[in-house]
Parts: structure tokens; C-alpha cells; sequence
């Protein structure tokens, strides 16, 4: 009887010493629950510490938040990963909702929770900043779109360089796109200002007249008063050319659309035809800001392979017997004349295209600055210094919007192709429209269809191209002050499209 009552006594003793370690081990656990729950835990050198203040966390490092509903979140700050936590013999198991990474076992100890290979416990204060280095360098952050864009950059600069193609522009621009695929470290949460689409950054706030179309017009008004409208003046018929390559626009507006793509962002992707980058980034700027990168590089690209792309398509369309074609000198214009045509010029255009008024009004103001001979001062900070600094800032900054992640994309390169082939309609256009006025035009006043290649508003290198491939085939045949007649009036024309397209898809 004494055994069985000391067997009772034993077997009541381990009953209640059972209880009471379980309930020590369940306050243990539940203590555990409610700390982790009490803040966000952030990783230091030495493990993860909680923090209570939320907004004051140091989102460089890693963090981790428990939530009552038993999930939790890991913020590597390039990627979050999520999945649900239990507490088990006080260790902290967590459970990913990524099968590929393995659950991970966490524990607390001197108010650090430690977690597998996320402690930095080893880590000495001096390597860790060698980590940290590393990781803010370009080296693990380059992708090979980077290293590509790069290689594009060079390359623009090689053509300005070695080619002396619109050495003015491919140079800012080739720079620019090298300047915005260096690669730094940048993740959702995490602002270095560093690049153009970065809130805050000085790329970002020089950028800003491009994304509100505030370079253009600048661009426009000295354009305005460094050209001599006098062959358009004298020869006014020669505007329809400029007026028939634009022709390019609207067929390639269609063509866009036929793509896939949105009404606004295929009247952006049209205006690449008339060959103006100014006007492409101020359409684009307005219909479809997302797409300003990839339009104003084919747009400038092709005003600067003018002598590539349209010398074949010249060739091709009109016959040896026309290139011959020898068109009466221009009349004398009278000075009255170049200070009416400005304004004339801008209450027709804008009457008929309002929304082109910021392009078209600086057009003309800056050639009545240059027209009416008494603001000379000003014409001349038009004409160099002012738009000097602006396609400096327009370069540098369209170039470097080109970041990889951004501008290598399907829909880029479905505008690269695009734009090249609105080119083409827009060259063949006005050449075609020349041979058809030729039916209409008798005697000396025939012109040479040449000319209507000057259509598009590249200014003046499309006119060069006319003179050369004119010598070419009369050495004494000089077309220069002809082809900038429907050379300028292109200008005017793909402004007054815009403004069009503009008003139809707003």
C-alpha cells in the first residue's frame, strides 16, 4: 500500500511539474508572439533589431514585419517575399510562399532575432561597409541592356565624329544615353537621386522641359531667327511640297494604329515622319510622355541619316531627264515682305492649327526678331546662345531617358521601325508630288522633283542633300536655294500636323 501511495505521490508531482513547464513554455511563446508582432524588425551588422517607429527605418537594409494573422513580409529592398511564421520550443519557424526558398529558422537572443545565413553576426563593422560599397557600385547592378545602350551612345558619337553627322545633336545624345545606363543601385523605396526618373534628381529637374514640352518652342524660336524664309517667299507654290511630305505622318498614324497601338500613341509615333525632333518630343510630350525616349531618338537618328536614307529613294523615283531640270533664279524679296510674311504666316497656321501655337508663335516671333532688323541683339541670343544651351539640356536629357529597362522593349524597336518607314513615305511623298506638279507647270516653270525631297523639316541638311545629288548629276545645276523653299515650309507643315493630331486625340 505504501508503494502505491508513493506511486501517486511521484505520479502527481510530474503531473503538475508537465503543467507547469507547458504553461512556462506557452507564456515563453506567447512573449515571443507579442514582440515580434510589437515593431518592424531591420537587419544590422549583427542581426535583425526591432524597431517601433516605422517611418523612421533605414530602408538600405533588409527588414522583416510579423503580422497578427500568422504571415509575415522579408524586404530584401529589391524584392519582398512573404509567408507565414509559428512560434515552436521558442524558436521562430518561417514558412516561404516561394517554394524555392527553403524555410528558415529564426531565434532571439540579447534582443536580436537571428536568422540562418541572414546574420551578420561574423561580419566586422569595417567589411560590412566593403559589402555595402560593393553593392552601390555599377558592377552588380550592370545588365547586359546597360552594357548594349552604352555601345548605341558610342556609337552616335562615332557617326557625329567621323561622319559629320548632326554632330550637334548625335553628340549631347550619345553621351546622354551613356550617361543614363550607368548603372547604380535603385529599388522601390529607395531614392540616390541619381537617375532622370528619379523624383528629386538634377537629371530629373533638367529633364522636366522635355517631359512638359518646354524645350521645343525654344528650339523653335531659334530655328525662327536663323532662317531665311525668301525662297518660300518667292516661290510660294513650292509649299505644297513641304505640305506632301508630311504625308508620311498620317499614313504611318494608320500604320501604328494597325500595330497595336493606342490612337495617342500612334499620332506620337506619326510625327516621327516629318523628320523634326522638336516637334516629335513636343506631340509625344503631350499624347503620350511614356514614349518621349524611344520617338525622340528614331526622330533625331533619321534627321541625322538624312544622306543614308533618302539619296536611294531620290534615285530610284526620278528619271536621269528630271534630275536635269534647271528652275528659274528666285525673285528679289522685298524687306517689307520678310516682316509681313511672320505675321501673315502665323494668323494663317494657327487659325487653322491652334494647337501648334507654342511651336508655331516662337517660329515666327523669332524671324520677325531676325526680319526686322532692330532687335539684332536679340536675334543673335536667339540664334546661338539660347538655343545653343537648349539642345545642350535637350540632348543630354532625351538621351539619357534611354535607360535599358526603359527604352530596350518590343514597342521601342516597333517604333524604331515605324519611324523609319514614315521617313521614307514622307521623302517619297514629296518627291512624287513634284512630279505631279510637273504636269501642271509649263516651260521654265517646271521644277526639278529633286527638290521635293526637302520637304521634311530637316533643316537644312535634307536642302544639302537635294545640292548634292543635283551636282551629281549637272555639276552646274545649283538647287540649295530652291530645296529650302519646301525645306522651311516642312518645318511649318509638320508643326501645323501636329497641332492636328493634336486637337483630333487630346
Amino acid at each position: 500500500m505504501k508503494k502505491i501511495k508513493v506511486m501517486k505521490k511521484l505520479s502527481l508531482i510530474a503531473s503538475l511539474l508537465i503543467l507547469f513547464l507547458g504553461n512556462s513554455a506557452f507564456a515563453n511563446s506567447s512573449k515571443l508572439e507579442d514582440l515580434l508582432v510589437n515593431g518592424k524588425w531591420i537587419n544590422r551588422s549583427d542581426g535583425y533589431r526591432v524597431s517601433k517607429d516605422s517611418e523612421r527605418t533605414v530602408k538600405r537594409y533588409k527588414t522583416l514585419t510579423f503580422q497578427n494573422d500568422r504571415t509575415f513580409v522579408l524586404d530584401s529592398v529589391k524584392t519582398k517575399y512573404s509567408g507565414e511564421w509559428k512560434v515552436l520550443d521558442n524558436k521562430v519557424y518561417l514558412e516561404f510562399q516561394d517554394s524555392k526558398i527553403d524555410a528558415k529558422i529564426a531565434y532571439l537572443t540579447d534582443s536580436k532575432l537571428i536568422i540562418g545565413k541572414d546574420s551578420y553576426k561574423s561580419y566586422s563593422g569595417a567589411f560590412a561597409g566593403l559589402i555595402n560599397f560593393y553593392e552601390f557600385t555599377g558592377v552588380p547592378n550592370a545588365t547586359l541592356g546597360h552594357l548594349i545602350m552604352v555601345l548605341v551612345g558610342i556609337f552616335f558619337i562615332f557617326l557625329a565624329i567621323r561622319y559629320n553627322y548632326e554632330p550637334l545633336l548625335l553628340i549631347p545624345i550619345g553621351f546622354g544615353i551613356i550617361i543614363g545606363n550607368i548603372p547604380f543601385f535603385h529599388a522601390e523605396g529607395f531614392n540616390l537621386k541619381l537617375g532622370i526618373y528619379e523624383e528629386g534628381s538634377v537629371m530629373g529637374y533638367l529633364y522636366y522641359g522635355v517631359r512638359q514640352g518646354i524645350y521645343p518652342p525654344l528650339i523653335f524660336l531659334g530655328i525662327g531667327a536663323m532662317t531665311d524664309f525668301s525662297s518660300l517667299i518667292s516661290n510660294p507654290k513650292l509649299m505644297l511640297l513641304g505640305a506632301a511630305a508630311q504625308i508620311g505622318i498620317f499614313l504611318t498614324f494608320l500604320g501604328a494604329l494597325v500595330l497595336g497601338f493606342n490612337p495617342a500613341e500612334a499620332g506620337a509615333i506619326g510625327i516621327i515622319g516629318g523628320a523634326d525632333g522638336p516637334t516629335a518630343i513636343f506631340l509625344s510630350s503631350k499624347l503620350s510622355p511614356h514614349l518621349i525616349g524611344p520617338i525622340a531618338i528614331a526622330a533625331y537618328s533619321y534627321m541625322a541619316l538624312v544622306p543614308i536614307i533618302q539619296p536611294p529613294f531620290m534615285r530610284l523615283l526620278i528619271t536621269k531627264k528630271e534630275r536635269l531640270i534647271r528652275m528659274k533664279p528666285p525673285r528679289s524679296v522685298s524687306k517689307l515682305e520678310k516682316i509681313m510674311f511672320p505675321i501673315v504666316g502665323l494668323l494663317l497656321t494657327a487659325y487653322i492649327s491652334p494647337s501648334a501655337l507654342p511651336l508655331l508663335g516662337m517660329l515666327f516671333f523669332g524671324n520677325l526678331l531676325k526680319e526686322s532688323t532692330v532687335t539684332k541683339r536679340l536675334a543673335d541670343t536667339a540664334r546661338t546662345a539660347l538655343i545653343d544651351i537648349v539642345t545642350i539640356l535637350l540632348g543630354i536629357t532625351v538621351g539619357a531617358s534611354t535607360q535599358a529597362d526603359v527604352f530596350l522593349t518590343p514597342q521601342s524597336m516597333w517604333i524604331f521601325g515605324l519611324g523609319a518607314l514614315s521617313f521614307i513615305i514622307a521623302t517619297c511623298g514629296g518627291l512624287l508630288f513634284a512630279k505631279l506638279m510637273n504636269v501642271f507647270l509649263k516651260g521654265d516653270n517646271k521644277i526639278n522633283p529633286l527638290i521635293g525631297a526637302a520637304g521634311v523639316s530637316a533643316v537644312p541638311d535634307s536642302a544639302r542633300v537635294v545640292q548634292h545629288e543635283g551636282l551629281k548629276a549637272d555639276p552646274t545645276n545649283h538647287l540649295l536655294m530652291h530645296a529650302m523653299a519646301p525645306n522651311v515650309s516642312g518645318v511649318i507643315g509638320s508643326a501645323v500636323a501636329a497641332g492636328i493630331l493634336l486637337s483630333f486625340l487630346m
